[in-house]
């Protein structure tokens, strides 16, 4: 069960200039589709002039969602060459868009391709790369004479955090651990008399 992907850790920028048009590039960490959204608003916002805001995004820790946007240009010549960057770096929850200013000669298809792609990996290329987990959320209820036994196994078991602890005669423990050790933490903590997963659902 893969539960760490890389990604970058803030926004990062590049730019790329061919026969007068120039191509800036900025590469973003993003976790939603409305994230997303926000920030290609704002991005065409504050370049209203440029020509075409062209773009690609992945999301998820296995890649499952993808995006590419030519945004006027010809089939294939931006979106993707853009998200060839992204993968090629096996990197997902990233958005990169590149603004391209037109400089009065065409580039033609081949000279599209490599100038959206040589953008996107200048804006990659000053991203500060890391690597993340995905964890998950944890509540058990129990009853209070076996808050010890609770307690000495979540300082004994080095994958939990503890988040929120409520301690009366009925006991209520909020953990976060990454996803690949969460089935063993919360086994070995149902074995416990009393103690039940009551996790929002």
């Amino acid at each position: 069960m893969k539960d760490h992907y890389k990604t970058v850790a803030s926004p990062a920028a590049g730019q790329y200039k061919e026969k007068g048009s120039r191509f800036i590039a900025r590469a973003y960490p993003v976790s939603t589709e409305v994230e997303i959204k926000e920030i290609l608003a704002a991005s065409k916002a504050e370049y209203f002039d440029a020509r075409h805001h062209c773009h690609a995004w992945i999301l998820g820790a296995g890649a499952s969602h993808t995006r590419v946007n030519d945004d006027g240009e010809p089939p294939s010549t931006a979106g993707r060459p853009i998200l060839g960057q992204i993968t090629s770096r096996d990197l997902t929850n990233v958005l990169v868009i590149v603004t391209r200013y037109f400089g009065g000669t065409r580039l033609g298809i081949p000279g599209l391709t490599r100038a959206y792609r040589a953008a996107a990996a200048a804006a990659l290329d000053h991203a500060v790369i890391v690597e993340k987990t995905i964890n998950e959320t944890l509540r058990v209820t129990f009853n209070y004479p076996v808050l010890n036994a609770v307690m000495k196994l979540l300082k004994e078991d080095p994958a939990p955090e503890i988040i929120e602890r409520h301690i009366e005669e009925t006991c209520h423990v909020t953990l976060r651990a990454r996803l690949r050790d969460m089935p063993r933490l919360r086994a070995r903590l149902l074995g416990i008399e009393s103690v039940q997963d009551t996790t929002p659902r």
